[in-house]
């Protein structure tokens, strides 16, 4: 018998499991979101850099691959306005907002019978989140891969998010690649997991394949955190692989943008044929071409457990089984005898 969870999280968006698919920007694609749905999950899209016409195939695409629920997610720093109106008129239920304020927006979704996420990194931007009419919140720990909005760690973060707006259903973020994460984040108050390295290294996310020999060969301490790949998206700090740029950086002393080595070189060209800069904070992804290993490899901590790439759909499954045994385990573990 299939394995489902009755979180408010599954409730409220219809799935059967409370396994998230980070969005993981140009990375995502329509067969990825489709299978983690069509596994019990809830795929969500990247849409924030695709143009106007590529957000509505990949929607159109996505539903044509799945009847389940799935998502899109939008970045604030950048004009959200036409790409939510092509979601919205394509009947797209769930929409996800990070870095910024999604206030002007939510009044919006819910008119379309849709609902908002919003990734938040403190109780008060919980909060703040809530009251702006924010349907879920996803709390973002320091040890997530790609941009990273705060500095406290999910397993810290967590439990003062779901203090601070419950009975709003918080989704974990920061570091879980597997079901014991999902257990974990269920015992500290959860509804759901995030993940997005995990998925990085699915079968159909579209991942450079030396990206993903990255992933798959990585320790937990072979992440750095900072703002070093901030070309295209200053001041937001993120976590990335180690990797030749990094070290490169650090023998010179850790200059300021504008003083660090290399900078503004072309390294490589995107899948459309843009320039890939050293710094800059594109993602390899297939059909990059150049020093893909020199680009900006995002990577949450939990990288140390992943070794091979997989169906999403057995990623889906695997994670709700492993939660399933470990939440066993636990109980069996507890005397409540007098």
């Amino acid at each position: 018998m299939p394995i489902r969870f009755d979180t408010p999280l599954c409730r409220l968006l219809g799935i059967d499991l409370p396994i998230v698919q980070a969005p993981i920007g140009g990375a995502s694609t329509p067969t990825l979101a489709a299978a983690v749905g069509n596994a019990g999950g809830l795929g969500i899209l990247s849409v924030t850099w695709r143009s106007p016409e590529a957000t509505r195939e990949a929607i159109r695409e996505t539903r044509r691959l799945s009847e389940r629920p799935f998502g899109v997610n939008v970045v604030l720093d950048w004009d959200p306005t036409e790409r939510l109106a092509i979601a919205l008129e394509e009947g797209v239920r769930v929409v996800s907002f990070f870095w910024g304020d999604p206030a002007p927006y939510v009044a919006r979704i819910h008119a379309a019978g849709a609902l908002a996420l919003h990734t938040v990194a403190s109780a008060d931007e919980a909060r703040r989140a809530v009251q702006a009419g924010v349907d879920v919140v996803v709390a973002q720990g320091w040890e997530a891969g790609g941009h990273v909005r705060g500095e406290v760690a999910t397993m810290a973060l967590v439990p003062i998010v779901v203090d601070a707006v419950s009975p709003v259903p918080v989704v974990a973020a920061g570091g879980i690649v597997d079901g014991r994460g999902l257990a974990a984040a269920l015992a500290l108050g959860a509804a759901g997991v995030w993940m997005g390295t995990r998925f990085l290294l699915s079968e159909e996310a579209a991942a450079h394949p030396r990206y993903r020999e990255r992933l798959a060969a990585a320790a937990a301490s072979d992440t750095v955190y900072g703002g070093l790949f901030d070309g295209g998206w200053p001041n937001a700090p993120m976590r990335t692989l180690r990797n030749a740029t990094v070290d490169r950086w650090e023998a010179a002393g850790r200059p300021p943008a504008g003083q660090r080595p290399g900078e503004g070189e072309v390294i490589g060209r995107t899948e459309i044929g843009t320039d890939v800069v050293r710094y800059g904070s594109d993602a390899p992804v297939v059909g990059t071409t150049g020093d893909v290993e020199a680009m900006a490899l995002y990577a949450g901590q939990g990288v140390g457990q992943l070794r091979d790439a997989r169906p999403a759909a057995d990623i889906v499954r695997e994670v709700a089984a492993d939660a399933t045994a470990a939440l066993d385990r636990a109980r069996r573990s507890v005397d409540t005898r007098d």
